[in-house]
């Protein structure tokens, strides 16, 4: 009687085993919402903070980005591997409640029916059919690998594309002096019209993309001065000093860029279960930035001739006002990726604390 109830467990958790691997690869990869599975997440963390321990040892940047790079595309690997190794022991464990010898054998079984191999026959009908379903669970998740591929490296394409414009407007490292100082000097301060809606346009192919395809949060640029995170950070900030602080008509498209940009942001670190408060003012809640930051480039901008406000305290307490709904989430979100030194963005250090209130 008790072999009976041990082998029923097994069977019962072997089809559980088998039933939240086969759930948690469709929710990551079919599913075309944000949804976080446990699986993945705990493997991304794991890896994240072993590749930033060896990360750290580097002497350079650049050797640094090039460890950091392999992260994204490793774990990628390592998940559907470690979903073959689940199901292989959860069909195991129901051929050996079922009697199939022993439970060495009866993973040997689960292996060979998982790889097609068909090493082991097995002439009942009923124990076919089983190893036939592992087969096609098998064959099913190699599919879902081959056919993600594709539509990750697609997206990641499509998000370059705005990363390496960046560098030709705001220069490399990015900085909002610079990508002022070049719109005012080529094309002007007032004809910025569709280049905010491309950048909203992005915001909210970043959002979508980066939630639906949570590894792509992790995938650098590459090059190893680039990020996307540094690049979201340098168009946010020159939005909001054009719209507080350049003297000139006002251009909706402007400020709906930065509301786009605060919200896809806010939607990744959602995502991660990074903290953040949902609803920020300045000044009861600080910015990062400080003031004599911010005077630096208003006296730079204003010496060559870039028309500005001449209430320079109301433009700081208007940026800031900007400021202060992405401050927390792009200092973050620039630590938890290692991105690359950009003034304003990861040149300052912010704790990445998740939801819980736990530092990591």
């Amino acid at each position: 009687m008790v072999d009976f109830f041990l082998h029923l467990i097994c069977i019962i958790l072997g089809i559980a085993l088998v039933a939240w691997t086969l759930l948690s690869a469709i929710r990551f990869v079919v599913l075309p919402r944000a949804e976080n599975v446990l699986l993945a997440r705990w493997i991304f963390r794991l890896s994240n903070r072993l590749f930033q321990s060896f990360g750290f040892r580097s002497k350079t940047y650049e050797q640094r980005d090039k460890r950091m790079a392999l992260l994204a595309p490793v774990t990628l690997i390592t998940i559907p591997i470690l979903w073959q190794i689940l199901v292989l022991m959860g069909y195991a464990l129901i051929f050996w409640g079922m009697g199939f010898g022993t439970l060495k054998q009866s993973i040997i079984l689960s292996g060979s029916s998982l790889l097609t191999l068909g090493t082991i026959p097995f002439p009942e009908f009923g124990m076919t059919l089983i190893i036939f379903s592992e087969a096609v669970i098998g064959l099913i998740l190699t599919a879902l690998l081959i056919g993600y591929l594709p539509t990750m490296y697609s997206a990641f394409s499509q998000r370059e594309t705005i990363v390496s414009l960046m560098e030709v407007y705001a220069g490399s490292p990015p900085s909002v002096g610079d990508m002022v100082e070049r719109l005012q000097l080529i094309r002007g301060l007032d004809n910025l019209h569709e280049l905010w809606e491309t950048c909203q346009l992005w915001f909210v192919q970043l959002e979508e993309t980066h939630t639906s395809l949570g590894p792509l949060t992790f995938f650098r640029s590459p090059k190893p001065d680039r990020s996307w995170i540094t690049t979201a950070g340098v168009i946010l900030d020159s939005a909001s000093f054009v719209v507080s602080t350049v003297d000139m008509p006002r251009d909706p498209q402007a400020q709906l860029c930065i509301r786009s940009g605060y919200i896809a942001l806010r939607s990744v670190a959602d995502f991660l279960n990074i903290d953040h408060n949902e609803d920020p003012h300045y000044p009861a809640d600080p910015v990062s930035i400080g003031q004599d930051e911010f005077n630096e480039v208003y006296d730079r901008l204003l010496a060559i001739g870039v028309p500005l406000k001449a209430d320079r305290e109301q433009a700081w307490l208007d940026f800031a006002g900007w400021r202060v709904n992405y401050d927390r989430v792009l200092l973050r979100l620039a630590a938890l990726t290692m991105a690359p030194y950009a003034a304003w963005s990861s040149d300052r250090s912010m704790p990445i604390i998740r939801r819980k209130g736990k530092i990591i």
